[in-house]
């Protein structure tokens, strides 16, 4: 089997190991927007703009302090409940992002590159919060291990050496629940270190999903000190499996600089869903092969999640106009950002092929909360055709004002863009 080979480093000493990449990805993705599309065709009326679920520029209003948390699920409240999940950009000493591809055939997500991550385990990672939607340290437990399970990299805050054949052992065990994760990590001396995660949104899977997960995300730098020991080869990946079943090849893993990855999306080189395309368009501009140091682009990358407001709050409205706010999201920090996506244009409405999604609401949970303030972005929306086969393609990020002006030039028009 081929290996590739990272470099795995100590918080405490920038101690470099090499560890071999194994291992399947569970990925947060939009796999059901096709019945959300079904529910926002019940759910949209393009002809009024007034409408309580019509396309969503409301007009220029007043608001209370509480956040604009209207959400486009249906009105059903029997939709399942989110499952906790946690997800990591661990992005290199070379700033550059790791994704892992799922085969052609998958049961889920064929063919799309994926952040390492997947579900909370209480075995592993502890019980969650009341709150389940707050960063913690089980979500932070459960991207640790996960990364370990899907890739074989531990982020230790201490030196883990051991062999490769120890190293996959203790992986399988782990995925296996022969043992704790954090006792295996303790008995080989390391120490998971969570508090050098960085929360970088969470997204809620939208109703009507039969499976829903609540996903905070997280970004994690392995240090620039160990970029000249590091390989950043792909290889194939193999997937524990529970014991006595052959293991499978499953997925291939790759790093690239985050416009690199937008630019074979786009092309249709790879596929990319919404939230790992949005969260890599986000870093494109800090993160890329320009001249500046590494320190230096991560120094702007901590800038840019620490600064609040996180854009002006405000937005063109359909008569061309710079209209009040109606949403206060611009005033919540990016650790703090809940996204639920929901439909604002289905095929037909705006675009010819394309749906466009709102990424404002927080989902029905938090948004029925009385007194909530989460939300997500309201200034930034999602232009993606959907295919039931063949998963998104063509996705952009755009700006809402844009494509409230499109909406306006389409009405005044009478014809479709």
């Amino acid at each position: 089997m081929s290996s590739l080979h990272f470099v795995v480093i100590s918080r405490s000493s920038g101690f470099a190991h090499s560890f071999r990449l194994s291992d399947a990805t569970r990925s947060l993705s939009l796999t059901t927007v096709h019945s959300v599309l079904n529910a926002s065709k019940r759910n949209f009326v393009t002809t009024s703009r007034n409408q309580d679920q019509g396309p969503l520029f409301e007009k220029a209003k007043t608001m209370d302090p509480k956040l604009y948390t209207k959400s486009a699920a249906p009105s059903s409240t029997k939709w399942p409940a989110p499952s906790p999940s946690a997800s990591i950009l661990v992005i290199s000493p070379t700033n550059k992002v790791l994704l892992l591809k799922r085969v052609k055939t998958a049961s889920s997500f064929a063919s799309a590159h994926v952040f390492p991550g997947g579900n909370v385990d209480e075995f592993h990672d502890g019980v969650t919060a009341k709150d389940e939607h707050l960063d913690n340290i089980v979500y932070r437990n459960a991207a640790i291990r996960e990364t370990f399970e899907e890739t074989g990299i531990l982020l230790s805050k201490r030196p883990v050496e051991v062999s490769d054949e120890v190293r996959d052992k203790g992986r399988k065990d782990v995925y296996n629940r022969q043992i704790p994760f954090g006792d295996w990590v303790k008995d080989h001396g390391g120490v998971a270190d969570t508090d050098s995660l960085i929360p970088f949104t969470r997204w809620i899977t939208p109703p009507p999903a039969k499976k829903r997960f609540t996903t905070q995300m997280y970004l994690y730098f392995l240090p620039v000190s160990s970029a000249n020991s590091f390989s950043e080869k792909p290889s194939k990946i193999h997937t524990p499996t529970p014991e006595g079943e052959q293991e499978k090849e499953h997925t291939s893993a790759e790093w690239e600089y985050p416009l690199t990855w937008l630019s074979k999306a786009q092309s249709g080189e790879i596929m990319l869903y919404p939230p790992q395309f949005y969260l890599l368009n986000l870093l494109s501009p800090f993160l890329n092969n320009s001249n500046t140091d590494y320190a230096t682009q991560r120094k702007g990358v901590r800038q840019f999640l620490e600064k609040v407001p996180t854009s002006s709050g405000e937005y063109d409205s359909f008569d061309g106009k710079l209209k009040p706010k109606v949403s206060n999201t611009h005033l919540i920090g990016w650790k703090d950002k809940v996204i639920s996506p929901s439909v604002m244009f289905a095929p037909g409405q705006l675009y010819r092929d394309e749906t466009v999604l709102s990424l404002e609401s927080p989902g029905p949970e938090l948004g029925a909360q009385k007194g909530n303030t989460r939300g997500g972005d309201a200034e930034r929306v999602v232009v993606v055709e959907f295919e039931r086969k063949s998963g998104p393609r063509g996705i952009k990020i755009v700006d809402r004002g844009e494509v409230g002006r499109l909406w306006e030039d389409k009405e005044r028009k009478g014809a479709r863009i």
